[in-house]
């Protein structure tokens, strides 16, 4: 068996990157996660002044901020204008194929020194967001379907792909990463740039050497064979990868596949298409630079009141008035309280509310939240990063929902044996932490 074929028994494929070509300024090629700011237009704007005219990824990715349903006119539009630019990009020269091999990733962040990663391909295959499937490659989250169709769009017969997807593997140890690191920095950096927006700075290199994918493929293997007996649950197919960030993203790339393994069924070379593949960065989910964030809640058009009698039927609900933002964080994040808690912020006001505890916070809120926006059409809901954002969305108008963290070392536990959380249950970190695009690779040529 070489080394493709056992690579590929562990979901993943070594891809044909591509790069911005030299001169290109990268601070202004990579762009944070489409799925960030989506309550802050200024930030938005922001980027696309410092990135001007110049090549970016901004130009390639549809931020959530102006995500509409598909078939909206100005969605149309700017996912034409998408598929335009990677098709210039590419005519002009832009983009230079390097050779293949992984990319080696170390990220400086505003709240950790390095957090490390390894962008490859993984296999589509062998991942299924469906709450009963239990592949190889597992979804965290509840995806929702109708979440999918724009982002769905974006990709279907686009000619590039770059993406924002952090898949976890759950390496106590610490030992895949941190020896992959040790062989790629023989060499000298593909790149390093500081990041736009105060978001620190991130290196990459190259691993090209089958030595070095005969070592990767050893390490995944031997995580997959333990994973049964580590986690429990009913499946028999190992559990190696979690899905971090881009839940809906790779469930949408998913889909595209099964769209066109269908319509091109029998076709010669199907099999190896690179639709198949989706490009992620793999991180250990002990990496010292990530911490689990809670996602927090906005509603839009609802009260204070409102929203708090509509979360009295959590069990055993109580709540009571506090008289700061800082008073309300450190009782909602208190690890050591026996009752789920959260934070409900107005303007001003600040509600503590606690519940007994049955599994995370998300389990009970969540089909309350679904069910309090269902029964009028003037509320909507958003989720919020950061616990700044949050305090400067919810203003008159617009009740937040403060969030607790989740303990990351019971992810891979809870996911085995539950199935994926309730969506926007966790955050790998900050906002400004979420991974900047870079890396591009040929989709549909």
């Amino acid at each position: 068996m070489d080394i493709h074929q056992r690579l590929a028994l562990s979901g993943i494929a070594i891809p044909e990157l591509l790069f911005p070509k030299a001169g290109i300024d990268l601070q202004k090629w990579a762009v944070i996660a489409c799925d960030q700011f989506t309550q802050d237009y200024a930030y938005w704007e922001a980027v696309k002044k410092l990135v001007g005219a110049a090549p970016s990824t901004l130009n390639l990715i549809l931020p959530e901020i102006f995500l509409a349903e598909p078939h909206d006119a100005g969605t149309t539009a700017r996912i034409a204008a998408i598929h335009d630019t990677m098709a210039a990009y590419l005519a002009q020269g832009l983009l230079v194929p390097g050779e293949r091999g992984a990319v080696y990733i170390e990220r400086k962040t505003p709240f950790h020194e390095q957090r490390r990663g390894l962008v490859l391909c993984v296999d589509l295959e062998q991942y299924d967001w469906k709450p009963e499937a239990r592949p190889l490659i597992r979804s965290t989250e509840g995806t929702v379907e109708a979440r999918l169709p724009p982002r769905m769009a974006v990709r279907r017969n686009a000619a590039l792909e770059t993406s924002h997807i952090l898949l976890l593997i759950d390496d106590e140890d610490d030992a895949l990463l941190s020896a992959l690191g040790e062989r790629a920095k023989q060499a000298e950096p593909l790149y390093t740039t500081e990041l736009s927006m105060d978001s620190g700075a991130v290196s990459g290199w190259l691993l090209k050497r089958e030595a070095d994918w005969a070592y990767l493929a050893e390490a995944l293997e031997g995580l997959a064979a333990r994973s049964g007996k580590r986690y429990g649950g009913a499946s028999d197919t190992p559990f190696l990868f979690a899905v971090g960030d881009g839940n809906h993203s790779l469930a949408s790339a998913k889909a595209i596949w099964l769209e066109y393994k269908a319509a091109h069924k029998g076709e010669e070379g199907l099999a190896k298409h690179p639709a198949r593949y989706a490009l992620v960065e793999i991180e250990n989910l002990y990496d010292a630079g990530i911490a689990f964030e809670p996602i927090h809640r906005v509603i839009f058009g609802a009260s204070l009141a409102s929203v708090s009698a509509a979360l009295a039927a959590l069990p055993s609900f109580s709540s009571r008035a506090v008289a700061s933002r800082e008073e309300l964080a450190a009782l909602v994040g208190d690890a050591a309280c026996e009752r789920n808690r959260l934070g409900l912020v107005s303007g001003g006001s600040y509600l503590l509310v606690e519940s007994e505890r049955q599994g995370l916070a998300t389990d009970t809120l969540q089909p309350l939240l679904d069910a309090f926006i269902a029964g009028n059409a003037a509320y909507s809901i958003d989720y919020i990063h950061g616990e700044d954002s949050l305090f400067q969305t919810a203003q008159g108008g617009t009740v937040g929902l403060l969030l607790p963290p989740i303990d990351k070392r019971t992810l891979f536990k809870t996911v085995a044996q539950r199935g994926p959380l309730p969506r926007k249950s966790f955050s790998m970190g900050e906002a400004k932490e979420k991974r900047f695009y870079l890396e591009c690779r040929k989709l549909f040529r």
